[in-house]
């Protein structure tokens, strides 16, 4: 689907614009948007409203043709909620509604003429957000997960190209936050497309080859270091995860060196275990098919160094991602084994299937050679946090000083702008005493209590050395049910964390 920003001025105006579809706002209240009052000239939208042919209802739509005076072929209203104040959450579902509708007429194109800078709720709701949430509602709505069908799904029909009016003052401003719009929603389809692979597909090295795609497309740096060189590394703990399995682990380094040479990188380390069984603690069967979305916090990454790579964003920042499989064989790591991590910390692995940790310890561990402003994992680590915070939020995890929790808080806002939200957890020294073991310098787990914070203690103890926070999305990465298949997050909040970062250096430097 193609986006575009069109320009209303005194020559061209929503009555006098060419397009297979005009879309337009009406409220619950029976008042009309500006746009919607200057397509009114026969009275045929407040007639509509007055009949209850369409309520206002936020994503409520009707489609009228052959409006007298208008130049457009169709006219779609567009519900906005229940007065001109429209608050974020009824934009957006105005927006849902009105993607459906373009892909049920039979026309190409379409123009958006909506109040894009009249959202209220928090703060940034201004006309980049709206572009935004107007283009990933359409490319969502677009998305079909069928590769590897032999008869594929049925292809969206409908307008295949959309043009977003603005006003002269706002043209700026709005293709700007069209080009970031267009690019998240390119990231997030990658990490979508990667996540719904099955696990026979998209194995390390598959997820190594993809990363080599990127960086040779967009001119990124690449590195792929594999078992021997792991082991020169003593990355004990990330190899005893791979021990049970027959595919060759990975350790991909990716390196968006957008920033000043002696500006420190933020370093995005995400969590690739390819499928999980939970090795020789076997998981129970049911449902166990959705551990292939075990490296989501690896597809994560991919796809938000193909947005910021897209966008050019003049920041440093650096991409690593361990990635396995967790297998149960012969070979495979046993309860109650001590591994050696990179760190020199030994580790008592009481449950095997608390593997993430295992190879993002020694992942955050070896990021210490980048001397990095920030550091952020992302893993589908506990099912402790789904039970905490549900499939909304993104757990966030912090140490509690000036420094974390300014990323703590930028990270958050992050969340708050792009929809992708987080919410921020403990990590205290009370919760380290659940690691402890009596044979080596840490357990791999705490007990049942607390296991979303325990897990991120456990990783804490890796960070000494720099800025760090960690967040869980085992909750939001995917959906289960009828409607199965990765969400794209945290790509928006990574994207926007990251955008909003090089703005903040190049502010600094100005």
């Amino acid at each position: 689907m193609d986006f575009s920003i069109k320009t209303l001025d005194a020559k061209t105006s929503v009555n006098t614009a060419k397009t297979g579809v005009l879309v337009v706002g009406v409220f619950e209240n029976r008042k009309l948007t500006p746009a919607a009052q200057a397509l009114d000239k026969s009275g045929a939208i407040s007639d509509a409203l007055k009949s209850g042919d369409i309520t206002g209802k936020p994503g409520s739509t009707l489609l009228l043709r052959g409006l007298a005076g208008v130049a457009a072929e169709r006219v779609l209203l567009v519900g906005l909620g229940a007065d001109e104040e429209i608050i974020d959450k009824n934009f957006s579902a105005a927006t849902q509604g009105a993607v459906r509708a373009l892909t049920t007429v039979g026309a190409v194109d379409a123009l958006v003429a909506l109040p894009l800078d009249k959202i209220k709720g928090r703060e940034g709701r201004d006309i980049a957000w709206a572009i935004r949430a107007l283009v990933l509602a359409a490319r969502d709505n677009n998305y079909r997960s069928d590769v590897l069908k032999s008869k594929k799904d049925p292809a969206p029909t409908g307008v295949k190209k959309i043009a977003v009016a603005v006003s002269t003052a706002a043209t700026a401003a709005a293709k700007t936050g069209l080009a970031e719009a267009v690019a998240l929603a390119n990231g997030m389809e990658l990490s979508k497309d990667l996540a719904n692979l099955p696990g026979n597909v998209c194995t390390p090295t598959y997820l190594a080859n993809s990363a080599k795609k990127l960086a040779k497309e967009y001119k990124l740096g690449v590195e792929v270091l594999d078992r021997k060189q792991l082991e020169a590394l003593k990355m004990g703990s990330f190899l005893s995860v791979t021990n049970g399995s027959d595919e060759p682990p990975k350790f991909i380094v990716l390196k968006h060196l957008g920033g000043k040479s002696k500006d420190a990188p933020i370093v995005l380390v995400g969590k690739g275990i390819t499928f999980d069984t939970g090795g020789i603690s076997l998981k129970p069967g049911a449902g166990m098919d959705e551990m292939k979305y075990d490296m989501c916090g690896a597809a994560s990454v991919l796809g938000t160094f193909r947005a910021i790579a897209e966008l050019q964003l003049k920041l440093n920042v650096i991409g690593v991602i361990p990635t396995c499989e967790n297998m149960p064989s012969g070979r495979a790591t046993k309860p109650g084994d001590i591994v050696t991590s990179m760190s020199g910390q030994t580790i008592e692995v009481l449950n095997t299937d608390a593997e993430g940790r295992l190879i993002l310890c020694d992942a955050l561990t070896y990021v210490e050679r980048f001397k990095p402003a920030a550091v952020v994992d992302i893993a589908t680590l506990t099912g402790a946090c789904v039970v905490a915070l549900g499939h909304h939020n993104t757990g966030l995890f912090t140490r509690e000083d000036d420094a974390h929790d300014q990323l703590a808080n930028d990270l958050l806002a992050a969340g708050k702008a792009s929809g992708d939200t987080a919410w921020r957890m403990p990590v205290q020294d009370v919760y380290q005493e659940q690691l402890k073991s009596n044979f080596a310098d840490i357990a791999n787990i705490g007990g049942q209590p607390a296991g979303s914070v325990t897990a991120a203690c456990f990783l804490e103890r890796f960070t000494k050395k720099y800025t760090w926070a960690h967040l869980d999305i085992a909750g939001t990465a995917w959906r289960g049910g009828a409607t199965k298949g990765a969400s794209g997050r945290p790509v928006p909040l990574l994207t926007t964390f990251l955008l909003n970062e090089a703005k903040k250096s190049q502010k600094a430097r100005a």
